[in-house]
């Protein structure tokens, strides 16, 4: 069975033993939709695809959603989600919006006179670290940025923030729901590319192994997008955290449940309370 039925069917069967009447909806059924209590979005989640639809129908008829509309639309854009963060004054790596039109040779030559000879540059529509790059130069970034700047009229630049760990935090509404780590790949694991980057392997982590600071820093940012289910990405850096990313659809499916067996419940709870 694979990874992402076995959460179905755990899901399936945790609302079952609470009482409830569980229905995998799938998008050509969307109209079922209000005959539901709740709605439990368990796919990738875009304003451009059905789980915005799905999101939008639930909530106009009243029913309790995760993800709601609002998580969906502030997530899926990279240059809205940066803005709600900074508002709330989270802690996030030196950032730049810049805009279509704009002297990009400029800008690239002023950026990394202060932030450093490694800067990344995301598309703000990026989803699994596609459209995420790392550059080092004015060339490079000249190209990469006209490539982006061809498929949305801004772009996200951040300082390249070089970290000893990497944390991903699970937080249902705006409170500590898991913790896991980012594994670092070993030498032989690392692209060819150098600008290319990784996705790593995860390894659940009890609560008892992660620093109060990265819990509330991960609840802090997650609390910037909204009240509902959200993950995390950290960085820490010289005794530094940085969000990196706040997630509206976190995948549960890296063993959440051998070290937190209630998180299937929680999320049902939180749903049909």
């Amino acid at each position: 069975m694979s990874a992402k039925l076995s959460v179905l069917v755990r899901c399936r069967e945790e609302a079952e033993r609470l009482g409830h009447r569980p229905y995998l909806i799938f998008p050509v059924e969307l109209r079922k939709i209000q005959r539901m209590d709740g709605l439990f979005i368990r796919t990738r989640t875009d304003i451009l695809n059905s789980t915005y639809v799905a999101s939008r129908m639930a909530e106009l008829h009243g029913i309790q959603v995760i993800d709601d509309s609002r998580s969906i639309r502030i997530c899926s854009d990279k240059v809205n989600m940066y803005l709600h963060l900074m508002h709330e004054g989270v802690a996030i790596p030196r950032t730049e919006l810049l805009k279509r039109g704009e002297d990009l040779e400029a800008r690239a030559e002023e950026l990394f006179s202060e932030w450093g000879e490694e800067l990344i540059l995301k598309e703000p529509s990026t989803s699994y670290s596609a459209r995420v790059r790392k550059v080092d130069s004015v060339s490079e970034f000249l190209r990469t940025a006209s490539s982006y700047l061809h498929l949305s009229d801004e772009l996200v630049v951040q300082q390249y923030i070089d970290s000893e760990e990497d944390w991903r935090i699970g937080v249902l509404n705006g409170r500590f729901l898991f913790a896991s780590r980012y594994i670092q790949p070993s030498m032989s694991a690392k692209p060819e590319e150098e600008d290319e980057l990784v996705y790593y392997g995860i390894e659940m982590l009890p609560r008892s192994e992660v620093p109060t600071q990265i819990i509330d820093l991960a609840v802090q940012a997650a609390s910037a997008i909204g009240n509902g289910l959200y993950s995390v990405d950290i960085k820490e850096s010289e005794g530094r955290m940085y969000v990196i990313e706040v997630n509206d659809n976190p995948s549960l499916e890296n063993g959440e449940e051998r070290l937190y067996p209630d998180i299937i419940e929680k999320i049902i709870l939180s749903l049909m309370r």
